[in-house]
């Protein structure tokens, strides 16, 4: 997987992924980490929605990964949450050293289920495993919850930045995947039948939101 600058090519794909969890579990530091290799230990709350970008390869195919940190904090809910909407990936994250922010996982599930336009695709993150001295919250119990929820999993550390952008690419990935697996069944469907789709410009498999392709055409999936 290749990483490229915003000056360099037109990407082929952009994918919206939210990142949401409680106030201070680690999500600017991320998504930090990960767009700009940075982190910052002091740094502030934040405040309504900030968002990077990140373009990447796969495949052959440039994707640019739209990434939107919310705020954490209950009073700032009803300004985020009209941004869930187009999301097609999601981080849920945790500090694995406050289990009261790992308590706080279903609730984020039920937001992310209730505002978004489709199924998301979504990995379960319990960050700050740098912190082992101070874990209350266990590996395994990481992993249980993810398995019953349907969920990828994955600890991180934005401080020593182990499996930051491994659970990035994760989510693209197989957004990317399921993406490409609805674009072979309307191919399919298409070849069996020509009148199919009509102009063959967007393609339309289930929910309102798009991934957006900027060759003239849309999936949703």
């Amino acid at each position: 997987m290749a990483f490229y600058s915003e000056e360099e090519k037109t990407e082929d794909y952009l994918f919206k992924i939210v990142l949401i969890g409680d106030s201070a579990v680690g999500k600017s530091n991320l998504l930090a980490r990960f767009a700009r290799d940075e982190f910052y230990p002091n740094s502030k709350s934040t405040i309504g929605v900030e968002f990077q970008t990140q373009k990447m390869d796969i495949n052959g195919k440039e994707i640019k990964a739209q990434i939107w940190d919310t705020a954490g904090q209950e009073r700032f809910r009803a300004v985020t949450s009209a941004y869930y909407r187009g999301a097609v990936g999601a981080l849920v994250v945790y500090d694995i050293s406050r289990r009261q922010t790992f308590d706080s996982i279903g609730r984020w599930l039920n937001e992310l289920q209730t505002h978004s336009d489709m199924n998301v695709v979504t990995i379960l993150v319990g960050n700050k495993s740098d912190l082992k001295d101070a874990r209350e919250v266990s590996t395994s119990e990481g992993k249980a919850l993810a398995e019953a929820q349907g969920l990828f999993f994955m600890e991180t550390s934005a401080l020593d930045s182990s499996n930051v952008a491994a659970a990035f690419q994760t989510i693209v990935k197989e957004i990317y995947n399921i993406l490409s697996r609805k674009v072979m069944i309307s191919q399919e469907l298409k070849k069996q039948d020509p009148t199919w789709m009509g102009n063959g410009r967007t393609v339309v498999l289930r929910g309102e939101a798009s991934v957006e392709p900027k060759k003239g055409w849309c999936c949703s999936f």
